[in-house]
């Protein structure tokens, strides 16, 4: 039977924005997970293990709470410089710090994309993910400075948002737009295809944080 509605694991703006680009139904519910890196954890295992733990706690809060049994989609992005994951800057002075190593630079923006489902035979969890080479122009520190104070970076993995005023950073990029924004869509529609969730709806939604 074709599902007209999900949950979204996530209170991201960008994420919602990018369901409803292609239709999706979904109501928003919160999902609380830690996000510590564990000890020699690789940037891959990392994204997904968050977007299945997103996913699937809000499955068992459903579960819990009586509601209607729906497929949750959770994700995660992470920037990696090399090996290293560079998350939300802590203030100031670590965000300008993040731009400037990324300045003149090629890092990695990588999402994850679970969709957790309950058949109330055999719960189970998809996965998939998108990797996006980005390539960042020269950064000075005044410029990065600015950018702080516009207060676009302080929610945003690696400091920067590639669909806002980040954008001018942004030199070239192989691999998926959506997927830096924060919702890799031809993955996320691939997952929920296979779960026989429609697309191309009306783009309602109810928040129920």
């Amino acid at each position: 039977m074709a599902v007209d509605w999900i949950y979204l694991a996530s209170a991201s703006p960008r994420r919602r924005e990018l369901l409803q680009q292609i239709g999706v139904r979904f109501t928003v519910m919160s999902a609380a997970v830690d996000e510590t890196v564990l000890p020699d954890e690789r940037p891959l295992d990392y994204v997904c293990r968050l977007a299945q733990a997103k996913a699937e706690a809000v499955l068992s809060r459903v579960e819990i709470e009586g509601q209607l049994l729906r497929p949750v989609l959770g994700a995660d992005t992470t920037v990696v410089l090399g090996n290293r994951i560079l998350g939300k800057p802590e203030n100031e002075a670590d965000a300008v710090a993040m731009l400037l190593s990324l300045s003149g630079q090629i890092h990695k923006v990588i999402t994850a994309v679970a969709l957790a489902n309950d058949n109330s035979k055999t719960p189970e969890t998809q996965l998939s993910y998108s990797v996006t080479e980005v390539k960042f122009r020269t950064i000075d520190e005044a410029e990065a400075l600015r950018y702080w104070r516009t207060g676009e970076p302080a929610d945003k993995a690696g400091g920067y948002g590639i669909q806002g005023l980040g954008a001018v950073f942004v030199e070239s990029l192989s691999g998926s737009y959506s997927g830096v924004v924060g919702l890799p869509l031809y993955e996320t529609a691939n997952l929920l295809k296979q779960a026989d969730v429609n697309l191309w709806r009306m783009p309602e939604t109810v928040s129920n944080e």
